[in-house]
């Protein structure tokens, strides 16, 4: 492949390699220039540009990603479609990937043209989820590096599907124990379930004696049998491992190095698996238990060495006894932006703007300008069509960023994706909000940055109404900045909010501003009525 500047008349059939300005069209980086392309450059102007020229033997970049994640399909992993170089692997349904370091890393080694970065291994994905991205970095690449990467493929991803779908539950207690806190460590263990679609088959509560509870699990049905035990198991000779022996099974191991959950055990009891959970179980914060019992539900042989292998990373959370420094809860280590997209067309008004509908003392935009101005984000980007004269007058005197969204015609995926190329790298969390819902107000930004807490994973804050339904804003941390900046189609950061399911909270806030938009006249005169006095 060739790179560099060309002369417009050798720049037919190149791909241009920065986005640039002919007249009143932007031409987007990537595009193959046609003859038209080429006279609209000379017509503004230009008499060269910067371009990248295959060869023979390349590969563009789509293609060249595409190959690629096609050789690692099947046993539940699916495609995207390709963009700017990059096709993500996606799992067909939920389960627990497992992926083959070695081939990873061959396929890295082939070329650094060519890029693949996946989730941790034994990570639990949803339906949907990304389990995988390739990415080629410049727009094209050898065609042999490519065939050598694809080959590579072959086995370095098994999503692990549902295996056990039966599964009982014995719980202990002891005089004084809460019931409110069998209740919890029993919705504890169901949460944990659902996130699989299954649910407890049979729950058992007796007291905390050796004998006890090995009639509780000599009686249980289910195909894996979980124990969760009203004081912590502090020896293989405990309560809880004495009773799975009584019952006829055996300890195969006690201890975990990974924090919080070090004291679980695992076992055997009549060729099912045993579980005995940590007293951190009954909290949905993830512990060594959640990663001991995703695998087993899938049907992944927990043994001594995968075990002794989870150390690594296994330092989840600091704990009271050894404390760390952390910032507080909606805390921001950088700056925070809000994206206001107000790009749209207004399809459904019949001629109107929605966007320059009264609202208040002034228009819809201005009321949500100032909304996002009033809170406590650092910067206020909007995101407008390049000929769009009405609505950035309403904005003149407002300290927003107007920014051109030249995609806005694909929807509100191409007008965030051409506005998160201005989020700079001292933000360190965007929110993006639609322009036409005038019940959000100041407070409901605030409550998202209030949320928002790396430490505890909740990297994408969404607002939900009064009512209980989501909607808009909402929060994405920096580390889904180059998935929104992929976004496509009319979808927005929803593909986002899908695949990343567990880092998302619903932030709850007043009213039901969170999930009122308004697109057609009717919905605009009917919110009207129920204004008046």
């Amino acid at each position: 492949m060739k790179f560099g500047p060309v002369p417009l008349a050798q720049a037919e059939g190149a791909i241009l390699a920065h986005s640039v300005k002919a007249g009143g069209v932007v031409l987007q980086k990537g595009r193959a220039l046609d003859m038209a392309d080429v006279e609209a450059l000379k017509a503004a102007g230009r008499g060269a540009v910067v371009v990248a020229i295959l060869g023979d033997d390349d590969l563009g970049e789509n293609q060249a990603a595409e190959v690629i994640g096609e050789a690692g399909l099947g046993g539940g992993i699916v495609t995207s479609k390709p963009h700017a170089g990059r096709v993500n692997l996606l799992a067909e349904y939920a389960g627990v990937l497992e992926v083959n370091a070695a081939a990873v890393n061959a396929v890295n080694g082939i070329d650094p043209a060519i890029t693949l970065a996946t989730l941790p291994a034994y990570a639990r994905v949803d339906k949907g989820q990304l389990l995988a991205t390739i990415k080629i970095i410049p727009y094209a690449v050898a065609a042999q590096a490519v065939g050598m990467a694809a080959s590579k493929m072959s086995g370095a991803f098994r999503l692990h599907s549902v295996s056990k779908t039966n599964i009982s539950l014995v719980m202990s207690t002891v005089e004084g124990f809460k019931p409110s806190l069998l209740k919890k460590g029993r919705r504890a263990v169901e949460a944990r379930l659902a996130r699989f679609g299954l649910g407890l088959a049979e729950c058992r509560i007796v007291p905390h004696q050796v004998e006890e509870m090995a009639q509780a699990i000599s009686e249980s049905k289910g195909e894996l049998l979980l124990l969760l035990g009203a004081s912590a198991t502090g020896d293989i000779a405990d309560t809880a491992p004495e009773a799975l022996r009584l019952a006829g099974g055996e300890v195969q191991r006690f201890g975990i190095p990974v924090d919080p959950g070090n004291l679980l055990f695992t076992g055997q009891h009549k060729g099912r698996d045993v579980l005995g959970l940590p007293g951190c179980a009954r909290s949905l914060a993830l512990n060594g238990a959640d990663w001991v019992l995703e695998r087993l539900v899938c049907g992944i042989k927990v043994d001594d060495a995968m075990v002794s292998g989870m150390g690594v990373g296994g330092l989840l959370k600091e704990i009271p006894t050894r404390p760390q420094p952390r910032r507080n809860a909606g805390e921001s280590q950088g700056k925070i932006a809000i994206i206001l997209l107000a790009a749209g067309q207004s399809r459904r008004m019949r001629g109107r703007d929605k966007l320059l509908e009264p609202v208040g003392a002034g228009s819809m935009l201005e009321h949500a300008a100032k909304a996002a101005l009033g809170s406590a984000a650092d910067t206020v980007f909007v995101a407008l069509p390049p000929q769009a004269d009405a609505r950035r007058a309403r904005l003149a005197g407002l300290a927003v960023r107007p920014i051109d969204a030249p995609d806005y015609a694909e929807g509100m995926g191409g007008s965030l994706r051409n506005a998160m190329a201005h989020i700079g790298t001292e933000y360190s969390a965007v929110i993006v909000a639609l322009a036409d819902m005038p019940e959000v107000t100041s407070a409901h930004f605030n409550a998202l940055i209030k949320a928002y807490d790396p430490m505890q994973n909740y990297e994408i804050c969404r607002a939900q109404s009064g009512e209980g339904h989501k909607g808009h804003p909402v929060l994405f941390g920096h580390r889904f900045f180059e998935a929104l900046s992929d976004s496509a189609g009319d979808s927005g950061g929803k593909a986002v909010v899908r695949s990343s399911a567990d880092f998302v909270l619903d932030v709850p806030t007043k009213g039901p501003g969170a999930a009122l938009d308004l697109d057609t006249p009717e919905a605009w005169a009917a919110w009207r009525h129920k204004l008046a006095p």
